[in-house]
């Protein structure tokens, strides 16, 4: 599997693609971070363009081989309707592989009343998931397996590079 490695210049320079067309569309009122992968995407946005409310989500996908890609999610954390009721939400993970996390998370915020905008630094088109749905925001587009200066220091071990996160 081809992998690419960021440096922090190139995570500022993904976050500087994503602002100016998500200033466009104006103001959120909140933000959900998807654990664990968009925590650190989600301080540098939430940052930038002034969020305040920022809440968590932790999904889970299990992972047995019977129960394939199509297995339906655990949410292991999710802020309470009342939080997100009427907010205009943006949703960020890092990557968007499968789309299935993102595209869980942004059905959730949809049935609690807030009105979610998914956002990654990377979406990978080639294996999503689904047809009609990607991102509305991204920094790039990528086949790569990615490998975020956040990530560099665990080693090759705390990577699991043979088993990528397919969500």
């Amino acid at each position: 599997m081809k992998q690419e490695v960021l440096s922090w210049a190139d995570v500022d320079r993904l976050i500087d693609v994503l602002l100016p067309p998500l200033r466009i569309v104006g103001s959120f009122d909140a933000m959900v971070v998807i654990t664990r992968g968009g925590i650190v995407p989600g301080g540098l946005l939430a940052e930038a363009l002034g969020i305040r409310h920022i809440l968590t989500a932790a999904v889970d996908f299990p992972t047995t081989e019977s129960a394939g890609l199509m297995a339906w999610p655990s949410f292991l954390q999710f802020p309470e309707a009342t939080l997100l009721r009427d907010r205009r939400t943006l949703v960020v993970d890092d990557v968007w592989g499968s789309g299935r996390t993102s595209t869980a998370v942004k059905g959730r915020v949809e049935s609690s009343g807030g009105i979610p905008y998914t956002c990654v630094m990377h979406y990978n088109p080639y294996r999503s998931m689904f047809n009609r749905a990607e991102p509305d925001f991204y920094g790039a587009i990528t086949d790569a397996y990615i490998i975020y200066p956040w990530e560099i220091d665990r080693g090759v071990e705390g990577l699991e590079m043979g088993t990528p996160d397919i969500n």
